[in-house]
């Protein structure tokens, strides 16, 4: 089977696991985690980063940093992962979901503006959800596939409505917008290192910011609210520590992060020449404002194609090839279909249509050319 995207362990992880043994540091305790997250926060041009047991944790750590709390909306797109929604859930809000622009199936910031001005007021320093009367305390973006969102309308809306942004980027590692740090894109930015990441630490996530005070607090809370050596605690922290262990292996991977990406560019670039131009086929887009750091490829197929994604994956899997669908959307998943949603066109055109290819960074010329043939194949060309 050609898997569909593996980590790539073949640098100095070993290595460095073994220093952990050598030296007893496995635990939250170590140097492995300081160097991580120096290595992200000058990647991405922070002030600091903290690292997490998980991405979603890190989106709960940043969240309830930046604010947010029980019985607010959270802007958010339907188009994404379900960590997303459930991290908001984690805080007692909820999400209020907006449609994707075709252009990078990223937030519709259009959408968001129209919304916002037609549907919120102002009560003091709060802006209120007319309908529902709850407060809107954040916009929840995600850099769909690595690619980042608009993100110089998204601010000014931010800035007209006095709103923070946090940037879901879990796979956008080495994504470049506009010759911009990522950080600076939005007030805090989380990562995933999840196995199947162009960059993994076996799992973990990180958040990283340029507001130290803020970065300060989210390493604080994200170590239980320790005060000092003994058991004191001043607020209601969570154990979201990652693992000397597995920044082990995230330093090791952060050294080869250009290598991957552009590995990860040239897979994608591949899959659009070779099928971008069969009928009824399209590349993931690409808006113009970005470079994606082409997490996952693959293609987008048309309402011309008459098998059902579904069928496709099965064939391509009998084949050897591990072909997935991508997302469905949060408003079609059970735990939010009652949520505040706005129309979904763009959304509920394109989920059931995305098919996901093999785009290990370890995969080989023959490998994608076998993959080449058989979607060609099995698509009926």
């Amino acid at each position: 089977m050609i898997p569909l995207a593996v980590p790539n362990i073949s640098g100095n992880e070993e290595a460095y696991l073994q220093e952990c043994v050598r030296t007893n540091f496995v635990s939250s305790v170590g140097p492995f985690v300081s160097q991580f997250e120096a290595a992200v926060a000058n990647e991405t041009g922070a002030a600091g980063g903290v690292a997490t047991c998980s991405g979603t944790a890190g989106l709960h750590l940043a969240l309830t940093a930046l604010g947010v709390s029980r019985g607010d909306l959270v802007i958010s797109p339907s188009f994404t992962f379900i960590a997303t929604a459930n991290a908001i859930s984690h805080c007692g809000a909820e999400p209020w979901l907006f449609d994707s622009g075709e252009e990078s199936w990223t937030l519709d910031i259009d959408q968001v503006r129209d919304r916002l001005a037609a549907e919120s007021e102002r009560f003091g320093a709060e802006l209120r959800h007319k309908r529902t009367g709850k407060r809107i305390s954040a916009i929840m973006v995600v850099y769909t596939l690595g690619h980042p969102g608009d993100m110089d309308g998204l601010k000014k809306i931010a800035r007209d409505f006095n709103l923070p942004i946090l940037a879901d980027g879990a796979a956008a590692l080495g994504a470049a917008y506009k010759n911009k740090p990522l950080a600076d894109l939005a007030d805090l930015t989380v990562f995933s290192f999840n196995g199947n990441k162009t960059i993994t630490a076996g799992g973990g996530g990180m958040v990283v910011g340029n507001d130290s005070e803020l970065v300060n607090r989210m390493r604080h809370l994200s170590t239980t609210a320790r005060v000092g050596e003994d058991y004191h605690h001043d607020a209601v922290g969570f154990n979201y520590r990652l693992t000397n262990l597995q920044a082990a292996v995230g330093c090791a991977q952060m050294e080869r992060l250009e290598e991957f990406v552009a590995k990860k560019r040239q897979i994608a670039a591949i899959y659009n020449s070779e099928l971008g131009e069969v009928a009824g086929v399209k590349p993931f887009p690409a808006a113009r404002w970005a470079s994606s750091a082409c997490w996952f490829s693959g293609v987008s197929l048309e309402a011309g194609i008459t098998k059902s994604l579904n069928e496709v994956c099965n064939k391509l899997k009998s084949r050897g090839i591990d072909a997935k669908m991508f997302w469905k959307p949060i408003h079609m998943q059970a735990p939010y279909m009652r949520a505040e949603r706005e129309e979904m066109a763009t959304t509920e055109a394109t989920w059931e249509r995305v098919l996901t290819l093999p785009c290990s960074t370890s995969i080989t010329a023959d490998e994608q050319a076998y993959v080449i043939d058989a979607v060609r194949s099995v698509i009926g060309h």
